[in-house]
Order: structure tokens, then C-alpha cells, then sequence
């Protein structure tokens, strides 16, 4: 039997709601991504996770995190929950993540969040039929969550990529979908196993995160080998010579000397999280390819400000 593959439309610019529409609807949920679709996104950002019996899942958090996470007697967990990895999907579905810990400090950056009780951790394949059924032309951008450290709490990077190339073969949708990490190792395998999936190489240098690690002078395990040193320190040529189709930057390390670089290596440039409009603006000015945003409507508002074509 013949499969039918799903292509999407390339838009001028890439409205991408992060985890969904986490500021406007509970994160990586259905709902979030019914919203997103409500609201007109080129593409659903998400997070993949592995059960114990081997099923993608959307989630950020390695384990039950219990600023999200209501237990099977409907009480929020009293700390955090067991890895995902050691729970199958059935005892998975168990719990209710359809609203914020209104007593966590996280439920307190969100207060345009609205509840959806009942919602369940869902499968990539359960999102890939709710884009099916709505009939719109999405694209999908699927983050694998591992890190160097994270050894048995996830699949190793060959493994998590073949269980994601596989789903996205399956779902005929391959020509719509973008795998991207901050660990470079599932995008090298899937460059590997599926070279008409694109990649994307996150990046992020601050206090309390930073994959780049300049200050080092050595490879960041981060980045599968990869030297900013044999670059010229420069992080778009790494991010080329890595097979990377798009750098995905946290938005407050983007230049523009860094655009330009990355422009004329052809990289798709794509910053992350961006939910002022004063600095939405200011990107698309610079000439960002496209934004990753927790409120997608707010970019829809900002797009129509610079005349730019909606999705």
C-alpha cells in the first residue's frame, strides 16, 4: 500500500507556539495545541519524552513535575513524580495535567493560563492525528529532551532517534516535521537515518544554562563532538558544520553580526522564547526567519503590524 505524505506550505515567516500556547493553555496538552491551532500557527513547537513501554510523549520534565501534575485521587503531587521513563503509558495517563499548582511559583508566570481539567499527557501520535483531522497545513518542530548527563532517565541518542524518525516516517508527515536539541547527538543520528528530516541546533548561553561554553576552549558535550575553537569561535559556522538547517538561539544571545554570519551560511534563524511584542518587533525587523512564542496570538498581532503574510 502506497503512502500519502503530508507536505506543508512554506510561509514567509514562522509563527511557532512554544509547547502549544503555554501562556494562554496548559503546556504540551491537546488543548494547547487546539488553541494554537485556533489561533493560526505555522508550526507547533513540542517536547518528547519515552515511556517505560517505549510510546513518544509530549513533555518537557524527565519525571511528574508537580507544578503541573495532578495524581490519580486528583491531589497535586506533594513533590516530584517518578522519571517518565519507568511508568508505561497506561499509568502515565493516570494523571491530570490540565492546569497549574496554583500554590507553585511556576502557576505565577502564567496568569493568562486557562485550565482544561481532564487533559492527559499525550502521544506524538495523538498529535499527529489532531493536525490530521484539523486539515490545516502545520508544521511540526519535535525537541528531543535529553542531556549528556542524563544517562538511564532517557533513551540513548541513537535509540531516541530512531523511535523518533520511525513516528514521524509513519504519520506520512516527514516533510512537515523539524527534530531539534540542545544535545546535538539525537540530530547527528537522525541526519543518519532520515536525511529529509530537517534539524535544528538549540543553543543557549546564560548563568544558569549554557550549552556553548565558550570560556572552555573545548568541545561542549553538548554539541556531539563539535569545537567552537575550530570555528573561529564562531557559533553559526559550528551550527553549519553540524548539518543543522536552522540555529535556534534563546533570543537574548541573538546579534545581528551573528544573523549576518548565519545568512550567509544559509541557516534558517529562529530565536526562542519571545513573548514581549516590543521585542517580537524588534526581531522581525532584524530579519529573524521566524519566532517561538508562548503567545502566539500576541505574534499574529505583531505580524499584522509589519503587514507580514499570516499562516
Amino acid at each position: 500500500m502506497a503512502s500519502v505524505v503530508l507536505a506543508a506550505p512554506v510561509f514567509a515567516f514562522d509563527l511557532q507556539g512554544h509547547r502549544g500556547a503555554r501562556g494562554l493553555a496548559p503546556e504540551n496538552t491537546l488543548a494547547a495545541f487546539r488553541l494554537a491551532l485556533d489561533i493560526g500557527v505555522t508550526t507547533l513547537e513540542t517536547d518528547l519524552a519515552v515511556t517505560q513501554d517505549g510510546v513518544l510523549v509530549l513533555a518537557h520534565d524527565p519525571y511528574l513535575n508537580p507544578d503541573l501534575v495532578r495524581g490519580p485521587d486528583g491531589r497535586w503531587l506533594a513533590d516530584r513524580g517518578p522519571p517518565l521513563h519507568t511508568l508505561t503509558l497506561a499509568e502515565l495517563k493516570r494523571y491530570d495535567i490540565g492546569r497549574l499548582n496554583p500554590e507553585a511559583n511556576y502557576a505565577k508566570q502564567w496568569p493568562q493560563q486557562r485550565a482544561a481539567d481532564g487533559e492527559r499527557p499525550a502521544t506524538l501520535v495523538e498529535l499527529f492525528d489532531l493536525i490530521k483531522r484539523s486539515g490545516k497545513p502545520v508544521r511540526l518542530n519535535l525537541e528531543t529532551k535529553l542531556t549528556p548527563e542524563s544517562g538511564a532517565a532517557t533513551p540513548n541518542p541513537p535509540t531516541f532517534a530512531r523511535l523518533v524518525v520511525d513516528a514521524v516516517r509513519a504519520s506520512g508527515m516527514a516533510e512537515r516535521v523539524t527534530v531539534q536539541s540542545f544535545d546535538w547527538r539525537t540530530l547527528r543520528h537522525v541526519h543518519t537515518l532520515a536525511p529529509e528530516i530537517g534539524t535544528a541546533c538549540l543553543t543557549i548561553e546564560s548563568e544558569n544554562f549554557d550549552t556553548v561554553r565558550r570560556k572552555t576552549g573545548a568541545p561542549s558535550p553538548w554539541h556531539a563532538g563539535g569545537n567552537l575553537a575550530d570555528h573561529t569561535g564562531s557559533l553559526p559556522k559550528l551550527v553549519h558544520a553540524s548539518g543543522c538547517r536552522t540555529w535556534s538561539m534563546f533570543w537574548r544571545n541573538l546579534t545581528q553580526a551573528d544573523l549576518a554570519e548565519a545568512r550567509t551560511l544559509r541557516l534558517t534563524v529562529l530565536p526562542w522564547t519571545v513573548n514581549d511584542p516590543a521585542e517580537m518587533a524588534r526581531l522581525i525587523d532584524w530579519g529573524v526567519d521566524g519566532i517561538i512564542t508562548d503567545y502566539p496570538n500576541r505574534l499574529r498581532d505583531v505580524m499584522t503590524e509589519k503587514k507580514l503574510p499570516l499562516p
